[in-house]
């Protein structure tokens, strides 16, 4: 399996360059939607032709591995935006997944780039706030989602468009719209009054059930994180 990849992605946002570039090229805007927005560039080789490029490269590690993040941002009339994403790099010398990365990051970055998109159309100058966590080890099996999804309410497989109320025992309510569903996956998204939900099966990487939100209100994030890493922990005891 080939170590070096690229992950070329294109999407038409409802929103101007002004606002895309926000979202791409600001922490505050990373908040919004990336992966991981809280951290750091120290020690990245960061590009910015302010608003119309952004680009990060991170540090070669001692196996060689090495990734760069660019985004290309061009208006497409006065309402939308078109934004070229590309992640390419090497996986390092010693990688042996049995997984395909490219593909598998591919479908994950489908997923981001799609709550940037619902960020921009439905909460764009809102403050965010990305809260994440993980189930336990023991949650690591594609067994565990079952699990999850009878501790939410979930009956059977969610589709887009579909009304759902989630209800985690000890959390808010969560009572919105499903705006996201991986086909052949197991994927929670839910877009709520205030925030985007996102609830992760991971299994096939040998990792446990996350999930990871993205609120647009002002919280305590690390008092909602913690919340919800306790629900989970409790839920696989």
């Amino acid at each position: 399996m080939s170590k070096e990849f690229k992950i070329h992605k294109e999407v038409v946002l409802e929103g101007t360059p002004e606002q895309v570039w926000h979202a791409v090229a600001t922490p505050e805007g990373q908040a919004a939607w990336s992966p991981d927005p809280y951290g750091s560039l120290e020690g990245m080789h960061v590009e910015r032709q302010e608003p119309r490029r952004f680009a990060v490269r991170t540090p070669e590690a001692e196996n060689g591995a090495v990734h760069v993040f660019e985004y290309l941002v061009e208006a497409r009339d006065s309402s939308t935006t078109v934004l070229t994403f590309v992640h390419s790099g090497y996986l390092g010398h010693d990688w042996d997944a049995e997984f395909d990365y490219g593909e598998l990051t591919g479908h994950g970055w489908d997923m981001y780039l799609h709550t940037l998109s619902q960020y921009i159309k439905h909460f764009a100058g809102r403050p965010a706030a990305f809260v994440v966590a993980e189930g336990p080890a023991v949650s690591a099996t594609p067994e565990a989602w079952k699990t999850l999804e009878n501790a939410l309410g979930v009956e059977g497989p969610v589709e887009v468009g579909q009304h759902l109320r989630l209800t985690p025992e000890g959390l808010p309510v969560l009572d919105g719209v499903v705006d996201y569903a991986q086909p052949g996956a197991d994927f929670i998204g839910l877009r709520t009054d205030d925030g985007l939900y996102r609830f992760h099966e991971r299994s096939v990487m040998g990792l446990p059930i996350a999930v990871g939100h993205y609120i647009y209100r002002d919280i305590d994030r690390e008092g909602t994180e913690k919340a919800w890493k306790e629900w989970l922990d409790g839920l696989f005891a």
